[in-house]
C-alpha cells in the first residue's frame, strides 16, 4: 500500500534557540549581539570591494548589505545566515553598469529580485536535492580557497608589520575559545589590533584606504528606464543569471549551515526571501546580492550565532559603524580583518575530505566530482558554474557506473517440446545501459523460440524500449520469435505505451 506523501511539519523548521529565547537570555542574547558586530566590520571592506568590482560607488554595496541583512532577517528561511552583497553578483552585473549605466543596473538587481520570488513560489529550491554530496564537498572546499585567495591582495606588497599582525591575530583567534566563549574571538582579535596600531603608531593599510565611507542614510531610488520590451531585452539576460547564481548560492550556504548547525531550514522560502531582499536593494540604490559563505561562517561558526538576531544587528551595526562611527571604523587595520577570513577559510574547509585514508576509501568517481567543482569554481571564481559543472560530472559517473551494473545471462532448455534460449536481464535500463543491450544475444546461434526475463531489471526510458524492439525485430527477420516476460508494472507501463511507436526498430 502506497504511503500518502505528508508536507513537513511545521516543527521541522523551528529554530532553537528561538529568537524570544534568546532575548530572555542574557548570554545568548549577548553572543548574538557580539556576532552581529563582528559581521558587519567584516563586511564594510567586503562591500567596498564588491562595489568596486561591479564598477559602482563604495556607498551601493554598503547600502545594499545593508538593507539585505535587515530585511533577510525577517524574510529568510534560515536563521544566523548573512546575506549581503556579494562578489560572484558583482561579477554577473557588472557588464550593466558599465555599458549601460546605474538606472539600468538598478533595475536589473529589481528584476532578479522579481524572478528569484517567482522561482522560490514555482518550487525551484526543490531541486537541491538533485545535487549530490561530493559537488557539496567541492562547493565547501572551493569557497575556503576562494576566500584565502581573496585575502593575498592584502597580505602582497604591503608594509612588514602586516604580517606579524595577522599572526598575532590569528593566535588570538585560536588561543582564546579555549578559555572562553562569552566574547567571539574575532571582535577581541580586531579590537586588539586596531588598539595596538593607533597605540603604536603602526602605517598599515586599514579600511579607509579601501574608499569612501557614506555619510548619510539610503534614500529611495527608482530606476529611470523606460518600461519598454527594449529595456526588458537589455537587463533581463543579466538579471535572471543573477537570480540562478543569488539562489545557487544562498541555498548551497542555507545547506551547510544546516550541516553546521544540524539543523533544517525552510528553502523555499530562503528562495522568495532572497528575492524580496534583492527588490528592496535595488529600490534604495543597492547593488543586490545573496548569502555570504565567509561572514555566515563568522557569523555561525566562530562566534556561535544561532538565530535571526545576529543577522539583523549585522545590518544595524554596519549602517551605524559607516554613517556614525565612520571616523572609528576607519582606522581598523586590515590586517586584522585578513586574520579573521583566514582562520574563517582553515574552518570552511573540509579536511576530513582530503586525508589519504579517506581517498583511498572514497569511490574514484565521487572524488573526481569534488575536484572537479574546486577546480572550474576557483579558476572561474563563480560558484554558480562550478557547482552545475560539478553535478554534471556526478550525472556522467553515475550514467557510467550504473551502466555497468547491467548484467545479460542466457540458458538453452532442451527440456519441452520447442527448443528455448532463456534471457534473464538484470540491472537498471536506461540510455547509457542500454545502448549495448542489443548486443548480447546470440542471434543466429539461438532457436526458434526466444524468452527475455525482465523481472530483475527495471526500464526507465523511451532508448531502453527501442533496444527492446531492435532484440525482438532482428528475431524476426530470422523467423524466430522472441517474446518479452516479468516485466513490473512501471516497466510494463511504459514498454506498453512506447514498443512500435519509436520507429528506427526495423
Amino acid at each position: 500500500m502506497a504511503l500518502a506523501q505528508k508536507s513537513p511539519s511545521p516543527d521541522r523548521y523551528k529554530a532553537e534557540p528561538s529568537v524570544m529565547t534568546a532575548l530572555r537570555t542574557p548570554r545568548l542574547l549577548t553572543r548574538e549581539v557580539l556576532a552581529g558586530l563582528v559581521v558587519a566590520m567584516a563586511l564594510i571592506p567586503e562591500a567596498i570591494s564588491f562595489s568596486i568590482i561591479a564598477g559602482v560607488d563604495p556607498r551601493v554595496g554598503l547600502f545594499s548589505s545593508f538593507v539585505m541583512a535587515v530585511s533577510i532577517a525577517f524574510l529568510g528561511g534560515r536563521p544566523a545566515m548573512i546575506t549581503a552583497a556579494t562578489g560572484a553578483i558583482a561579477l554577473v552585473i557588472a557588464p550593466v553598469a558599465r555599458e549601460y549605466g546605474m538606472d539600468y543596473f538598478i533595475a536589473t538587481v529589481i528584476l532578479a529580485g522579481l524572478l528569484q520570488v517567482i522561482l522560490g513560489v514555482l518550487g525551484v529550491a526543490k531541486l537541491m536535492r538533485f545535487i549530490p554530496r561530493s559537488v557539496m564537498v567541492g562547493f565547501v572546499n572551493s569557497l575556503a580557497i576562494l576566500i584565502f585567495i581573496a585575502q593575498l591582495p592584502h597580505l602582497l606588497g604591503v608594509p612588514f608589520m602586516v604580517y606579524p599582525l595577522v599572526a598575532i591575530g590569528i593566535i588570538i583567534m585560536v588561543v582564546m575559545p579555549r578559555f572562553t566563549k562569552i566574547i567571539p574571538a574575532p571582535l577581541v582579535a580586531i579590537v586588539v589590533l586596531t588598539i595596538a596600531t593607533v597605540t603604536i603608531a603602526i602605517n598599515v593599510p586599514t579600511v579607509g584606504d579601501q574608499g569612501e565611507l557614506p555619510k548619510s542614510l539610503p534614500e529611495l531610488f527608482i530606476p529611470n528606464v523606460p518600461l519598454n520590451a527594449e529595456t526588458l531585452t537589455i537587463i533581463a539576460p543579466y538579471a535572471l543569471a543573477m537570480a540562478m547564481v543569488g539562489i545557487l548560492e544562498s541555498l548551497m550556504t542555507a545547506k551547510l549551515v544546516d550541516e553546521v548547525t544540524d539543523t533544517h531550514s525552510h528553502k523555499t522560502r530562503e528562495t522568495w526571501g532572497q528575492g524580496v531582499s534583492n527588490m528592496l536593494s535595488g529600490f534604495f540604490g543597492g547593488m543586490g546580492g545573496c548569502a555570504m559563505i565567509g561572514q555566515t561562517m563568522i557569523n555561525v561558526k566562530a562566534s556561535g550565532a544561532r538565530t535571526r538576531i545576529s543577522t539583523f544587528l549585522a545590518g544595524v551595526f554596519l549602517l551605524t559603524l559607516v554613517v556614525a562611527l565612520g571616523d572609528v571604523v576607519a582606522i581598523i587595520p586590515m590586517a586584522a580583518l585578513v586574520a579573521v577570513m583566514i582562520i574563517v577559510s582553515v574552518l570552511t574547509f573540509d579536511w576530513h575530505s582530503i586525508r589519504l585514508s579517506t581517498l583511498q576509501r572514497m569511490p574514484k568517481s565521487e572524488t573526481t566530482v569534488m575536484v572537479a567543482t574546486v577546480a572550474v569554481v576557483v579558476i572561474t571564481h563563480n560558484l554558480a558554474i562550478g557547482v552545475v559543472v560539478g553535478v554534471l560530472v556526478a550525472m556522467v559517473a553515475f550514467a557510467r557506473r550504473v551502466a555497468h551494473l547491467v548484467d545479460v545471462e542466457r540458458s538453452l532448455s532442451n527440456d519441452e517440446s520447442v527448443p528455448t534460449a532463456y534471457y534473464t536481464v538484470t540491472g537498471a535500463l536506461f540510455f547509457a545501459s542500454s545502448n549495448d543491450l542489443t548486443t548480447q544475444f546470440e542471434y543466429a546461434e539461438d532457436p526458434d523460440r526466444i524468452v527475455i526475463d525482465m523481472a530483475a531489471s527495471h526500464i526507465w526510458d523511451a532508448s531502453t524500449v527501442a533496444a527492446l524492439d531492435s532484440i525482438t525485430n532482428k528475431y524476426e527477420r530470422l523467423g524466430k520469435r522472441a517474446v518479452i516476460v516479468g516485466m513490473n508494472d512501471a516497466s510494463t507501463n511504459i514498454h506498453a505505451r512506447l514498443a512500435g511507436n519509436l520507429g528506427g526498430g526495423h
